[in-house]
């Protein structure tokens, strides 16, 4: 099962018990008629999967449902739902560069030292 939408909240990993149970929590927004955010949990050596996105990306998780019974110390019976991530994906996927290289910002440009306004150049415009 797959869930797509934006990120809106990414939890720290935390740990658990003398086994180092670890989990983080993730919070995606779908984008729907009736937004609904999900909570998803990564676990064990998948919380580490989150490492490299941030909130406001666009992703689509692969999740598993996984729902338990509790019995409280008075005989009542619950029952609790969660949603398990297993894989995360990049939806902004980078725009197709065709067989030009990539050009870096105008500020990462050193200044022309010769610069000569009264210089021609071949340019139509």
């Amino acid at each position: 099962m797959e869930v797509q939408g934006k990120i809106k909240k990414i939890d720290e990993t935390k740990t658990f018990g003398n086994n180092g149970f670890r989990k983080r929590e993730m919070v995606v927004t779908t984008e729907e008629q009736y937004p609904q955010h999900l909570l998803i949990e990564f676990v064990q050596d998948k919380c580490d999967l989150l490492n490299n996105y941030q909130v406001g990306q666009q992703v689509k998780v692969g999740v598993n449902l996984r729902g338990r019974e509790w019995v409280s110390p008075q005989g009542e019976t619950k029952y609790f739902n969660s949603i398990q991530g297993w894989r995360i994906e990049n939806l902004q996927a980078a725009a197709p560069q065709g067989n030009n290289p990539p050009v870096p910002p105008a500020d990462q440009f050193e200044p022309a030292q010769d610069f000569n306004e009264e210089d021609h150049d071949d340019l139509p415009f």
